[in-house]
């Protein structure tokens, strides 16, 4: 078959196209190359193999295996060939695979499973899919693993004494590094920002986070063989000490994925049934510190680069953990950042590396604080400094002191809003007029998933599903999650900002020295043109970006 002319004859491509990716291919078959380039998509390629070899072509998106049949197949074939046996059907075994020409699989697959294979075609994501939530991630791995333990009949890892751990760790070292690369890969190509494995009484629980919720990954249950040795694995890679285990430890890894330089936080904390772990995945290269990138709307994003350029103050950035404050902070320094301003950051820790800007980070244990990194920083003559978090009193009063001689201040701050950050400084022992007199804008923001572009639905809402504070309730189009392969049958992709910015002016400063409520600052905030977090997800609602689900789990109703 001459694939080329095939696709030609189709209209799948064109001539220019298909000389394109003759140049491109390198070794890869052309099909292949052209869905690479993204010219063609795989499911129309193999709807054409289909046709043409007189196979089936499957969609396998919610397709349920028969768990009997799957059993009957060893895992290693199926994971080395990815093709996974579907169902039993007059006699054969239909098994789903990607490449048409690849016998080999369909007569191994043959043999190892006494029986006759009818191959059809489906797409590879799909498949993997379905060997991952059948089989598990990294379910060859645990399997060679089992298989090994059962030779030995020995768990390294627990009989030797804890001072030997790292010569435990060699001895299962092939497997064990393996089986937790699977994990940081599977866990990357998922776009998750941070890993749980969780002991509990019945085995390890393994969680994504992905978009800001968390969901289970399937995993063998065998995998609870080798939790020792992932936790000691990990205990390695991050320099932590693997002899103890009674204290919780931080540590990090940095690691380079596919030509991406991942970096990884790790936090170890023990719990009743073993150490959990928590790692945060920074994808350095996916971020890009942009402040139109992060999606601000129009009048947020001129009044935010307003409040940046001033040439003193202290701005402000509000918000839960993982709300995307660093991330805005960053944006900000990147759009003010030119050769004639010094800009100096204190961290904790430095979450990622910025050029043209000097960054501390914090070591508490031997002194250097926000506060003590704050003072000795001022000495460097910097026109505008970062503080990562004001966590206290005598960090507050050295950004106040800093604003005061003359530097332009940012920070973040753990409040539910805006107006909040008034009162959240005053409580911490500034004085009021301090704060009146240097905060400059506080911008509160929370992050909502957004609707997969590709497989989004639009629908006419009922009024009374509508929350009570909805601005438009006779609204004719809203649209809701579907979920497609582009998305991972989810319905969204990636993550969004809501924003609630306030800017101080001459009444809020009075209401500040005059000690009033948060409420009351929030009450002159709305009066005079001030859109709450609601209001801002509503936006996003109306304008096709997100659904009502998520702004009412982000924000707060409007009281």
């Amino acid at each position: 078959m001459n694939i080329g002319s095939l696709l030609l004859e189709r209209a799948l491509v064109n001539e220019q196209q298909l000389e394109m990716a003759r140049e491109e291919k390198s070794g890869k078959r052309i099909d292949r190359a052209l869905i690479e380039m993204g010219v063609i998509r795989e499911d129309e390629t193999l709807q054409l193999f289909a046709a043409e070899l007189g196979m089936e072509f499957k969609n396998l998106k919610e397709f349920e295996l028969d768990r009997e049949l799957l059993d009957k197949f060893p895992t290693t074939a199926i994971f080395r060939h990815e093709a996974i046996p579907l169902a039993r059907q007059n006699g054969h075994v239909q098994v789903a695979i990607s490449d048409p020409f690849n016998l080999e699989s369909i007569d191994e697959l043959s043999t190892l499973g006494g029986c006759r294979i009818e191959p059809v075609l489906a797409c590879r994501d799909e498949i993997l899919d379905l060997i991952k939530r059948n089989l598990g991630v990294g379910g060859d791995t645990i399997n060679q693993m089992v298989a090994q333990r059962a030779e030995d009949e020995i768990d390294l890892l627990e009989a030797i004494p804890e001072g030997m751990g790292e010569l435990a760790e060699s001895a299962q070292a092939p497997s064990v590094i393996r089986l937790v690369n699977e994990l940081l890969v599977e866990a990357l190509e998922q776009r998750a920002s941070d890993v749980h494995l969780e002991p509990q009484e019945n085995g390890l629980v393994i969680r994504f986070r992905v978009d800001g919720i968390l969901r289970i990954e399937p995993v063998p249950p065998e995998i609870n063989h080798f939790a020792s040795a992932i936790v000691t694995r990990l205990k390695i890679m991050s320099r932590l000490n693997i002899a103890e285990k009674r204290l919780p430890q931080d540590g990090r890894i940095n690691m380079r994925v596919q030509g991406r330089e991942i970096d990884v936080r790790v936090s170890i904390i023990p719990m009743l049934h073993g150490e959990g772990i928590v790692m945060r995945l920074l994808d350095k290269q996916r971020m890009v510190f942009n402040l139109r990138g992060v999606g601000m709307p129009q009048n947020v994003y001129e009044e935010f680069t307003d409040l940046i350029s001033m040439p003193h103050g202290i701005v402000l950035v509000t918000g839960p953990t993982g709300s995307g404050k660093t991330t805005t902070l960053y944006s900000g320094l990147n759009e003010i950042k030119s050769p004639a301003t010094k800009i100096i950051t204190v961290e904790d820790p430095v979450e990622y590396h910025l050029n043209g800007i000097s960054q501390i980070q914090v070591h508490s244990k031997i002194g250097l604080t926000f506060a003590a990194g704050l003072r000795s920083i001022l000495r460097h003559d910097p026109d505008v400094v970062l503080i990562g978090e004001i966590r206290d009193g005598e960090t507050a009063t050295s950004a106040i002191q800093a604003s005061l001689t003359g530097h332009l201040v940012f920070s973040t701050l753990h409040t539910n809003d805006a107006p909040s950050a008034f009162t959240r400084l005053v409580d911490m022992g500034v004085e009021p007029y301090l704060v009146a007199s240097t905060v400059e804008g506080i911008l509160a923001q929370r992050l909502v998933r957004k609707l997969c572009e590709r497989c989004k639905v639009a629908y006419r809402p009922d009024p009374n599903d509508l929350p009570p504070d909805f601005p438009e309730p006779n609204i004719e189009t809203l649209y809701k999650p579907v979920g497609c392969r582009d998305c991972r049958d989810i319905g969204y992709t990636g993550r969004m900002g809501v924003y609630e910015l306030l800017r101080n002016d001459p009444e809020i400063k009075k209401l500040c020295i005059d000690g009033v409520s948060a409420g009351v600052i929030r009450d002159y905030g709305l009066a005079h043109g001030m859109l709450t977090l609601r209001q801002s997800g509503y936006q996003r609602m109306i304008d096709g970006s997100t659904t009502i689900d998520e702004v009412i789990r982000i924000t707060r109703g409007e009281h």
